[in-house]
């Protein structure tokens, strides 16, 4: 499924980037419009420990397809899965677009206190739910996938 979604990306990525007519009213006339996609900025994407890999790299994917930079927090409850994410990711990955932080509820607290353009959250703990659910009232940028 991971090698479907960068094929599906590598793919589709020039029409995505394409802007789209948008239709203009008669008292605008001779006026034209597009919608110009641009990515969010910084991303911040807190994946589960249940299907670690894909849940990590599935939306990393679609990130930095969309041009934006990532920070990618793979669960602590998955150790092994973790360390083989940071190693290989930090080693193939362009550096200056893409970060792996590891670490448990401190390090994500800490995560949480920091300014981000979108949150992706991938996972079902209620506990954190609850905790995220506080700070993305406050910015309106969070995406759950429970």
């Amino acid at each position: 499924m991971t090698k479907a979604s960068c094929k599906l990306a590598l793919k589709e990525l020039k029409r995505w980037m394409k802007p789209e007519k948008a239709k203009t009213s008669m008292a605008t006339f001779p006026s034209s419009a597009e919608i110009v996609s641009e990515p969010f900025g910084v991303v911040l994407i807190i994946s589960t420990w249940n299907y670690p890999l894909l849940l990590s790299l599935d939306p990393v994917i679609g990130a930095i397809a969309a041009g934006n930079v990532v920070v990618l927090k793979p669960s602590e409850i998955s150790p092994a899965t973790s360390s083989l994410l940071a190693k290989l990711l930090e080693e193939y990955v362009d550096n200056s677009a893409f970060r792996v932080v590891e670490g448990a509820v401190a390090e994500t607290s800490a995560l949480l206190e920091q300014k981000w353009d979108k949150i992706f959250y991938v996972g079902p703990h209620p506990l954190f739910i609850f905790s995220l659910s506080a700070f993305c009232l406050r910015s309106l940028n969070c995406i759950f996938f429970l």
